[in-house]
């Protein structure tokens, strides 16, 4: 079993679904504050790996579903500065188990690489897990 550093929105029910399909499948799961961490580009960037630049982004994040950013037209550089500016613009999880860094929960790719309890569920798994609901409103700025 693995020791997954789990980079999260606190309070975020898929972040909390995840975290759990984690645990069942007897990782244990150490969750840390995405919105809160000392990002860099430089420790930021490997998690994205050779995704392109348009999936290294939260499409629920108001920035996006509003138009403001358009992840599509982005390159590395913008989007990196963009996300470190504006954290909540970051796919979650961010995680990573030993040297190996990953973004999103894509439950097929999470079990290849470090199992799942009974393989990849259904269902979706990323994106705001509160259907219906109005969006989560915005972290409160930490001055």
């Amino acid at each position: 079993m693995a020791d997954v550093i789990f980079f999260e929105k606190p309070g975020c029910a898929g972040n909390n679904r995840q975290k759990a399909l984690l645990a069942e499948a007897g990782h244990t799961v150490h969750a840390r504050d995405l919105l809160s961490e000392p990002w860099t580009a430089d420790n930021l960037r490997p998690f994205f790996g050779d995704r392109p630049v348009a999936e290294w982004f939260n499409r629920s994040a108001p920035a996006v579903k509003s138009g403001e950013v358009d992840p599509d037209t982005l390159d590395e550089a913008a989007a990196l500065a963009l996300m470190l500016k504006t954290p909540l613009l970051i796919r979650r999880p961010l995680m990573q188990v030993g040297d190996r860094r990953d973004c999103g929960f894509e439950a097929e790719r999470v079990d290849a690489w470090i199992g799942l309890a009974a393989g990849a569920p259904e269902g979706k798994l990323e994106g705001c897990a509160r259907a219906g609901m109005p969006p989560c409103p915005p972290p409160k700025a930490t001055d």
